[in-house]
């Protein structure tokens, strides 16, 4: 990922927000709504133990941002950082961000359908990333970072359809997602598991990540 314009921009982003990244980092922060930011460790099920769940693969961007947006979604209950929709086995992050192996950055969500919806999932995806900008987000640039969702099954399918069509009623552009079926995941290596959480100061986490779980925190306090 490139890290551009950080030294320029971090320090106004920090006077502004470092009270709200220190707080997400450590899960204390509430929207009056009572939307809990982080997920609870109490709630986080373990990979053996997620009968019951629903499992949703997308990408949009670095995945660093997705996994904390979505560790704030009541019903989520574990993100994993990896890799998908490419060709190579067992790729690393050098394999993926050299470009040749196809895989995009994504994030693998399990979550209780009885507390959130397939749907409202996608709505945040979309709400949160640029679908119209082919293989790039902002600054991060390669088809690694590309709009994708890998479906599980005609109604993971459907749904995501349907999200894509109301997405591309908001961007004046055409959205480009992805669409696929969900080969083979792989995880990411340890450093990129819960990165936002474990480095709140990290430059590109207050320039990029902060700004995103900010229009998160918004869009959920409206729901």
């Amino acid at each position: 990922m490139y890290f551009v314009l950080i030294g320029l921009t971090a320090c106004s982003i920090q006077s502004q927000d470092s009270g709200l990244t220190n707080d997400l980092a450590n899960g204390s922060a509430r929207q009056s709504s009572g939307w809990t930011v982080g997920l609870d460790p109490a709630e986080i099920v373990d990979i053996e133990d997620r009968s019951g769940l629903e499992r949703l693969v997308i990408g949009g961007g670095c995945f660093w941002c997705l996994e904390a947006v979505f560790e704030l979604v009541p019903g989520v209950k574990a993100v994993e950082s990896g890799y998908a929709g490419g060709t190579w086995l067992n790729p690393t992050y050098q394999d993926v961000t050299g470009g040749w192996t196809g895989h995009a950055e994504v994030v693998s969500l399990f979550f209780d359908p009885a507390e959130t919806s397939l749907a409202w999932l996608f709505d945040l995806f979309f709400k949160i990333h640029d679908p119209t900008t082919p293989n790039r987000q902002g600054g991060d640039v390669g088809s690694q970072y590309r709009s994708i969702i890998l479906y599980r099954g005609a109604e993971q399918r459907e749904a995501a359809r349907l999200a894509i069509a109301r997405a591309a009623t908001v961007f004046e552009k055409p959205v480009v997602t992805e669409l696929t079926p969900l080969g083979d995941f792989w995880l990411a290596e340890d450093y990129h598991q819960n990165f936002f959480r474990l480095n709140p100061e990290y430059g590109y986490c207050r320039l990029v990540i902060v700004p995103k779980v900010g229009t998160a925190l918004d869009f959920m306090a409206t729901e």
